[in-house]
């Protein structure tokens, strides 16, 4: 029956194809900017590790100044980052299946072969990175427990600076040279694009991983400078890096894997037994307050989905919606036109059922063919989008869920907006339409 009420609605839109063209501009239209700000707002507000989000746990302890919170918005909020002493106890001592400490620095790559030198931002992270992230390999593998203390000169790349140094080529074995310094590559990473960027939020939700990964201790060792955040609360004597590690700023993250509760209680009471001995040695001059936050905790605080993401989201529903209302003028002033065919229906027999979803399925195949062409003006806008504010492809790729979204939202929009119609016409008395037949 499906196939019969198909073949009646293609024949009743070809008969009118000036109104069939606005109802499925009208529903394109609506559905392009809601693909648009949809897909935009998916990519946002999607944790890109949820499936580990009960394991992992950000850090912060409140090593901040007596007088004046870290956020006068959310006094109750330790800083998001910690000192480099207190991450290097932490990851050293505290109970917990992986902990990884990590900064942002940056270098310069010297490739060679006449080719100018390039500056990279670049993460010295311990070795529990790789397997804590469920970061993917194409060659190689992270270092190991040996090198991580040692700070060995080994290098991670990404993807892309693989191939902006070796081509596509497999270069684990080869040797990059930064800031002076040669390094062997051990590993190369696969695609690996975490949207947004979870593990640092404090220079860019959507930030691109980094180009290149180098054991930790090597920050400390050769004075690498930071390239993230730093914040200091009393004035300190900082002459170099050096004097940045025995300092109270904070400008390193560290996370924990802790897989049970049993183990975040056990880390939590640990880290709190931690602070309070360092209260003895005259630090953490405010009260106890050690915070573990979940991946979702963790984007929360950092209102990474932001009020005019969800305004512009809740602006283009209701553009669809006064698409919507236009159709269903549109549609009503089309069925009742074409009242006799459906009066002679009537009178051979056909139900108020059947009539009923007859219509229904002519504004379902209306939806489906506009949410095809608002998926390419939802398509467009995303490219405008990356066109005008530039570096934010992740957030602005159609993916395949979001094509289905667009396509069922059309459906759903003219079924919605044929309902009323629909029941319009079934209601009709045939007998004064057969009359003028």
């Amino acid at each position: 029956m499906l196939a019969y009420y198909l073949k009646l609605a293609w024949l009743s839109l070809k008969r009118t194809p000036a109104i069939t063209a606005l109802m499925i501009g009208a529903i394109a239209l609506g559905i392009g900017a809601t693909t648009t700000t949809l897909t935009v707002y998916h990519r946002m507000s999607t944790n890109p590790i949820a499936h580990k989000n009960a394991v992992l746990r950000a850090v912060t302890i409140d090593n901040w100044s007596a007088d004046t919170p870290w956020d006068q918005e959310h006094p109750e909020r330790p800083p998001s980052e910690l000192t480099y002493r207190d991450v290097v106890a932490i990851h050293r001592d505290a109970p917990a299946a992986r902990i990884v400490a990590m900064r942002k620095t940056a270098l310069t790559v010297e490739p060679g072969a006449g080719r100018p030198p390039y500056l990279v931002i670049a993460r010295l992270a311990t070795r529990e990175f790789f397997p804590m992230f469920d970061v993917p390999f194409e060659y190689g593998a992270g270092w190991d427990a040996a090198a991580d203390s040692a700070g060995a000169p080994v290098v991670v790349l990404s993807r892309e600076a693989n191939q902006k140094l070796f081509g596509d080529d497999n270069s684990v074995g080869k040797s990059v040279r930064l800031d002076g310094r040669d390094y062997r590559v051990i590993g190369v990473l696969a695609d690996w694009q975490p949207t947004p960027k979870f593990y640092d939020l404090n220079n860019g939700d959507f930030d691109t991983p980094e180009d290149i990964f180098l054991p930790f201790a090597l920050g400390a060792q050769l004075d690498l400078q930071p390239a993230g955040n730093v914040n200091c609360w009393k004035a300190e004597t900082l002459g170099g890096v050096h004097d940045l590690l025995g300092s109270e700023c904070v400008w390193h993250q560290l996370w924990a894997e802790l897989r049970t509760p049993a183990d975040v209680e056990r880390f939590q009471s640990w880290l709190d037994g931690y602070v309070a001995e360092q209260k003895k040695l005259g630090r953490f001059p405010r009260k106890l307050n050690n915070r573990l936050y979940d991946v979702d905790g963790w984007l929360a605080r950092y209102k990474v989905v932001g009020t005019d993401s969800r305004m512009l989201l809740a602006v283009s529903f209701a553009f669809l919606a006064v698409c919507v209302l236009n159709v269903i003028g549109l549609l009503l002033s089309r069925f009742l036109g074409a009242a006799g065919s459906s009066a002679i229906r009537r009178a051979l027999g056909a139900s108020r059922t059947e009539i009923f979803r007859q219509h229904l399925v002519e504004v379902g195949l209306v939806g489906a063919i506009a949410g095809l062409g608002g998926l390419g003006l939802g398509w467009a806008g995303l490219k405008a989008l990356q066109q005008l504010y530039g570096g934010y492809d992740q957030l602005t790729r159609l993916d395949f869920v979001m094509m289905l979204a667009a396509i069922g939202l059309a459906v759903l929009a003219g079924v919605l907006a044929g309902l009323y119609p629909a029941w319009r016409i079934c209601r009709v008395q045939p007998a004064g339409y057969l009359k003028t037949q």
